[in-house]
């Protein structure tokens, strides 16, 4: 099995990265392999609503968006890291996730997705809250730890100083990895939910 996270801090080595690698920890133990991308820092822009994904299967725009699809295709569960701006994730790594879950043509079904936020103070639960819509909307069963999945720290580094946040992100790991191997062996014996025809209404009719 296989996770793929995805690091939106624009910093490598700060408190988002100490709480990925918390999990990192976590699912080595359980046999589960890990890739973590750090795309926070990278040059992305947001979607054009152009359409064009839906006659190239891939986004028009060729960036890291694209490299990453195969990957999100090929992993058992996602999880997205974010720092906290304005009660909000890193605008840079909403502008991938956008494009990543729209422009990708694969069933989404069943991958298990997990948030993780990290902050001086506030404006956590509002972040959360933002990243696991990405999950909800494709069918994508959400993670949960103890609490809400966040760690705190300003400067880079402190969030190893809490104890109440990392063992936060190691409940959540184990959580994922029983619910990605409780569903592969839910998918072996009876396969997947079945899918309705999706029926698009729009307000007006």
């Amino acid at each position: 099995m296989k996770v793929l996270m995805l690091n939106g801090s624009p910093r490598p080595n700060g408190n988002t990265a100490i709480a990925l690698a918390e999990m990192e920890k976590i699912f080595d133990a359980e046999g589960i392999e890990t890739e973590c991308i750090q795309v926070g820092q990278r040059d992305i822009r947001g979607c054009i609503a152009c359409g064009r994904c839906a006659q190239l299967g891939r986004c028009v725009i060729d960036d890291i968006v694209n490299e990453l699809s195969p990957k999100f295709a090929a992993c058992d569960g996602l999880v997205v890291g974010s720092p906290v701006y304005y009660a909000s994730a890193n605008a840079t790594l909403v502008a991938l996730l956008t494009r990543l879950f729209y422009s990708t043509p694969f069933d989404k079904t069943m991958k298990v997705g997990a948030a993780v936020v990290a902050a001086r103070r506030g404006g956590l639960s509002a972040t959360f809250d933002e990243l696991n819509k990405f999950f909800t909307i494709s069918g994508m069963p959400v993670a949960s730890g103890q609490y809400w999945n966040s760690i705190h720290g300003r400067e880079a580094g402190e969030a190893a100083q809490d104890a109440e946040g990392l063992q936060s992100m190691r409940t959540l790991a184990r959580n994922m990895a029983f619910l990605m191997k409780s569903i592969a062996l839910g998918r072996e014996k009876y396969g997947v939910p079945e899918r309705e025809p999706f029926q698009r209404t729009n307000f007006v009719r």
